[in-house]
């Protein structure tokens, strides 16, 4: 199913590729997003989407790279501007993404560049994030992103062009490797354990078993050009969201059929897929790069094309009946 835009949509000044969800904002559906011009000072807007569900609220503010903490005012009227808290300036090359401690803590993070590894020390109250250890891929591998894992949070994956890599933070050494070539992005499934989906540039999306890490137990067709980014609902299993550089955003079902079988056994090559493109998002006019659910409304989602625009969405209207009983 295909159609064109009904979200709430909102315009950068510059290009972007990135995008978050808020988190620790329990009383407002909020992202976090960021420009990347290489002439003009970057910006970091906080978005937060109105009461009403009407409009996008958003607050703009000029910075470096840096740990920022937004007061519990910000946005309101005389409210105190974003604080700076660290900077993470050990990297020596280009920064591929930050990894927040998946089960709510604020003192730990992860940084990953083309080459390393960073796990940081955060600490607010004196302004300062110190590296706890570091570890690097090695040549000729040059890492592209990665994924905490929310089911232990010892393990991170790593994604570079021909592998996924499996990290132990408690010795920062390699514990496995898949090798699966051209891998854009990786997210895991907060609702089954073992189970994690990737996005390639040409081979869609892929859903894993990491019991059985040979090949994906199941495979999407995933975007008409590159599959650039992929991202598993965090409180409603099957739901997947895609996004790619032919300006769309998919919306996926994808659910192993148990026969009786609970999620917890371990699949194989005999185990039937139901899986289904629900609804293809296709009010764009660039790439789209950054994917994000909300976690405190989770059948929405914000996207953004490299253009600039933010554009937050309700996947409702594309569930099939069984499904929007328990939205």
């Amino acid at each position: 199913m295909q159609g064109g835009s009904t979200g709430i949509g909102y315009g950068l000044k510059y290009q972007a590729r990135c995008i978050t969800d808020v988190k620790a904002d329990s009383d407002h559906t909020s992202f976090l997003t960021a420009t990347l011009s290489l002439k003009e000072e970057n910006e970091v807007h906080l978005i937060r989407l109105s009461s009403g569900g009407t409009e996008l609220v958003c607050e703009g503010e000029s910075y470096e790279a840096a740990v920022w903490q937004i007061p519990e005012l910000y946005g309101q009227s005389n409210s105190p501007q974003l604080e700076c808290i660290a900077s993470l300036d050990a990297h020596k090359s280009k920064i591929k993404c930050v990894l927040w401690w998946p089960s709510g803590r604020h003192d730990k993070l992860i940084s990953i560049d083309e080459q390393n590894i960073f796990l940081w020390s955060l600490d607010s109250s004196k302004k300062s994030a110190q590296v706890q250890s570091q570890e690097s891929v090695g040549m000729p591998h040059h890492l592209s992103g990665g994924a905490w894992d929310p089911h232990d949070v010892n393990i991170v994956a790593s994604t570079t062009e021909s592998s996924i890599h499996f990290w132990d933070l408690r010795t920062m050494k390699k514990t496995n490797s898949m090798e699966y070539s051209h891998v854009r992005s990786i997210d895991y499934d907060t609702k089954n354990k073992h189970m994690l989906v990737t996005a390639a540039d040409e081979s869609g999306i892929n859903i894993w078993d990491l019991r059985m890490s040979k090949a994906p137990v199941a495979e999407l067709p995933g975007h008409a050009h590159w599959t650039w980014a992929v991202r598993s609902n965090p409180e409603y299993e099957g739901l997947i969201l895609s996004a790619g550089t032919d300006s769309t955003v998919n919306l996926w079902f994808a659910s192993p059929s148990n026969d009786g079988k609970t999620s917890d056994s371990v699949s194989n090559s005999a185990t039937k897929w139901t899986e289904s493109l629900l609804h293809s998002y296709s009010d764009y006019e660039d790439s789209v790069y950054g994917l994000s659910w909300s976690s405190r409304e989770p059948w929405l989602f914000a996207s953004l094309s490299y253009d600039g625009r933010v554009v937050v969405e309700s996947i409702k209207p594309h569930l099939p009946k069984t499904s929007s009983a328990m939205l």
